[in-house]
């Protein structure tokens, strides 16, 4: 790869002719040239997004680019993705996610708290945890802790109830028809990880059991506990089992758990992220759903199914 070789990729629901204005001015900025433009994704076309993605050249370091960009996608209110142009010769294989506030809508342990009669005060913590303000381990013990006799029923309720994330169907139904393989790594519950591998058909699932005894969850956590360098560990080993590089992954999280996740990884995209997640990863989306990371992969609307 030629120094300063790198992809500007910018997502939107919809590009305006300001938009883009403001990006070319950004490019000529940093006195980078383009190799190559073009439209990925096209409103008018369907599917609720806007991409442009600009191949360019030149000799800054891609984190003064990545830097600036950050505060322009957070002027404009669009998504600035900024990647080494490793395209040619690298190609992406294993897809890896946290799953609460990622694939599905909702943080699951605040909801079993919910129900339980524990919602606020475990919501609490679940948000400084995520935050990055708590231990992950010894938050989800206090967590775990109250939950102690949550009726067995309530998880299948809450299974069937939970809100998958905007584009997370489109973007499993292209990642399997495309040969990908992706997997679940996450801090939640076994349980609902299962339930989201056989409704998006994941092909494996990482995440931390809940002990059950006499139809009620005791409380107690189940050792090891996903953390963030669980989750870090386990995306180097399955790259390695099969046979993939570390340049061949990508990670996808939204919570401070994720970081390290998300340095590991080839690509490392913060989706919908806490404000100091989206300040230390390398990418990041906010403003498009889920399947706005095809488009980060290089994909053509043309090359996609709806």
């Amino acid at each position: 790869m030629a120094n300063g070789d790198l992809i500007l990729t910018v997502l939107a629901p919809r590009l305006t002719a300001e938009i883009r204005a403001q990006v070319d001015a950004l490019i000529v900025q940093f006195g980078l040239q383009e190799k190559s433009t073009q439209r990925l994704a096209d409103i008018q076309l369907g599917e609720g997004i806007d991409c442009i993605e600009h191949r360019l050249v030149g000799e800054v370091g891609i984190e003064a680019v990545r830097n600036a960009a950050r505060v322009l996608s957070e002027t404009l209110g669009v998504d600035i993705v900024i990647q080494d142009d490793t395209r040619d010769h690298v190609q992406p294989r294993l897809v890896c996610f946290d799953m609460d506030s990622t694939l599905i809508k909702a943080e699951v342990i605040d909801e079993l708290a919910r129900r339980h009669g524990v919602g606020e005060e475990v919501a609490e913590v679940t948000e400084r945890a995520m935050r990055g303000e708590l231990d992950f381990k010894a938050s989800f013990r206090e967590r775990m802790s109250k939950l102690d006799g949550l009726d067995e029923s309530v998880l299948a309720e809450i299974a069937e109830e939970l809100p998958l994330m905007e584009g997370v169907e489109r973007l499993m139904a292209n990642l399997k028809r495309l040969g990908y393989r992706t997997a679940i790594l996450s801090g939640g519950f076994t349980y609902f990880a299962l339930h989201l591998q056989e409704k998006l058909g994941f092909d494996e699932i990482h995440a931390n059991e809940l002990i059950i005894e006499e139809g009620k969850v005791t409380g107690a956590v189940s050792e090891p506990i996903v953390d963030a360098e669980r989750k870090a560990a386990l995306l180097e080993s399955i790259a390695l089992r099969d046979g993939f590089t570390l340049d061949q992954t990508v990670a996808v999280g939204d919570g401070a758990n994720d970081l390290k996740m998300l340095a590991k990884a080839g690509m490392g995209v913060a989706f919908r992220a806490k404000p100091l997640v989206r300040a230390q990863a390398r990418q990041a989306i906010s403003s498009v759903g889920l399947d706005g990371v095809l488009y980060l992969l290089g994909y053509h609307q043309q090359d996609l199914t709806p």
